[in-house]
């Protein structure tokens, strides 16, 4: 199928000849090429009839039971209109739908659905008893907490909206069913409650989606992402991810609007800001004062991680600057290496490490992980390639960098640290000042939809921004964030 071009049967109908269907259909699908793909030839009350279905999607124990029910049907009983009777009395299960379309029909096939064909007919029934492959919805890695629920999204997009209304009973809940890909038609849902989503995000999204040219969406979220919202070449987030089905209930209770992808266990929360990566689900899980505490030293982490180094750089070569309260800071660089150079070898090796403990075995990433750590540290301190200190200061960045409760913000983060280390070792304290107001002014002028990125700090909203930076009392949230909804800013009344 080239690029943009229509297959010729997508719209075509289906023929009264039921030989004449199956060898069209047995020719697009692979039928004898494809192991998997089964026409299951059969009669029924003296009318040839045909099964398509893929082998592992189709549900047994259901099927066999309507070719049981089928089979005790006497001619007589379907002297005609026999696909509304079917659908109507004989086909005892919930979902059953009809098509006259070969296109529907084989994209049925492909997504899992048994359809039925009957000789004489030119509509086909499509019965929907399907099956995936599936985990069990465990506790993501990534959003672990001590205490709260241990459920976590999977591969199956149902499944997903499933746990979502589990957690959201709210009428006004609505699952658009959406799909993109020539090729892949991977389904997808955008999902939101009708009197708190903004309509024009929702519409921006619906229209975007539907615009899509692709033959599939390679890795699912990732890919339907890069499509969506460009930009890129910025590497700071322009949607929060979530496993969980709890934070995942709390954005669409705000007035988010969620985007769920097939085959992946990560929904996308839309329109999401730079102060929406910095809140975690254990801050809520735990007493107010605990979750400030905890949000506030997670703040301070992601400070580390971003300004730390550049700042120990500026404090080592002006030493003689300092007050002498933090004369101490200051380190002799007798390492054989600049400085500057030392900080950019440490970044690079522990991402190296990073990268090796993903795809080492997991009963050995932890070993590997601490004797590489400890060992190359310590011997390149011994060899005089580092100093000390500055083994230090990295591994406080990079803790800062894990700390930061989403991925993509600390991978983001880390990627500015290193160009604002850069800055200042070009230009000193002139470089880190203008390169710390670039990247304010870079970011608010960034909007995702029609949100500013650095909101609620610019555009300024003290009650808001407080809100951000300190885990408050959940009977105090008594609004909405007024930059996501609009609609019924009230969530219970004042105390």
């Amino acid at each position: 199928m080239s690029k943009g071009k229509t297959p010729w049967w997508q719209n075509k109908t289906l023929n009264s000849h039921l030989e004449t269907n199956i060898k069209i259909l047995n020719d697009i699908l692979g039928v004898g090429k494809s192991f998997d793909m089964i026409c299951r030839r059969t009669k029924f009350w003296g009318k040839a009839c045909a099964f398509y279905f893929v082998d592992g999607f189709a549900k047994d124990m259901i099927m066999n039971r309507i070719m049981n029910r089928l089979a005790d049907l006497k001619g007589e009983d379907l002297k005609s209109q026999v696909i509304s009777r079917l659908l109507d009395t004989e086909i005892a299960y919930i979902e059953v739908d009809q098509t006259d379309k070969l296109g529907e029909i084989v994209n049925a096939v492909l997504s899992g659905p048994t359809v039925l064909l009957i000789d004489g007919e030119t509509t086909a029934i499509i019965i929907d008893a399907r099956t995936y492959p599936v985990r069990g919805p465990e506790e993501p890695d990534t959003e672990r907490v001590v205490r709260g629920a241990r459920d976590g999204f999977v591969e199956t997009i149902i499944f997903n909206t499933a746990l979502t209304r589990r957690h959201v009973r709210d009428p006004g809940l609505r699952m658009e069913y959406l799909q993109v890909g020539r090729r892949s038609k991977t389904d997808i849902c955008l999902a939101y409650v009708e009197d708190l989503a903004d309509p024009r995000v929702v519409e921006e999204l619906r229209t975007s989606i539907k615009k899509i040219d692709t033959d599939s969406l390679h890795m699912a979220e990732k890919t339907l992402e890069e499509h969506l919202f460009k930009r890129y070449w910025n590497p700071y987030p322009m949607v929060r991810f979530t496993e969980r089905p709890d934070v995942a209930a709390v954005h669409l209770m705000e007035g988010h609007v969620l985007i769920y992808v097939d085959t992946s266990p990560s929904v996308m929360i839309t329109p999401s800001t730079f102060f929406h990566h910095v809140q975690h689900a254990e801050e809520y899980r735990q007493k107010p004062v605990v979750g400030a505490f905890m949000r506030l030293v997670r703040l301070l982490a992601m400070g580390f991680s971003l300004f730390l180094l550049p700042v120990f750089y500026l404090m080592t070569i002006h030493a003689e600057s300092l007050p002498p309260l933090l004369q101490f800071i200051a380190i002799e660089n007798n390492a054989r290496l600049p400085l500057f150079l030392q900080f950019v070898i440490a970044e690079v090796w522990i991402e190296i490490l990073r990268m090796a403990s993903i795809h080492t075995p997991s009963p050995l990433a932890t070993a590997m992980g601490l004797i590489a750590g400890i060992l190359l540290g310590e011997i390149a301190i011994n060899v005089g390639w580092f100093a000390s200190e500055t083994v230090l200061y990295v591994a406080l960045a990079v803790i800062g960098t894990f700390a930061t409760p989403s991925y993509e913000m600390g991978v983001a983060n880390k990627i500015v640290r290193l160009g604002l280390l850069a800055v200042t070792a070009m230009f000193g304290i002139a470089g880190f000042v203008i390169g710390c107001v670039a990247l304010v002014i870079w970011l608010a002028r960034i909007k995702v939809l029609i949100t500013p990125y650095l909101w609620p700090l610019i555009p300024f909203d003290g009650r808001a921004l407080i809100d951000v930076l300190i885990r408050s009392p959940m009977p105090n949230k008594t609004k909405r964030p007024s930059a996501i909804s609009r609609q019924d800013p009230d969530r219970q009344p004042e105390n």
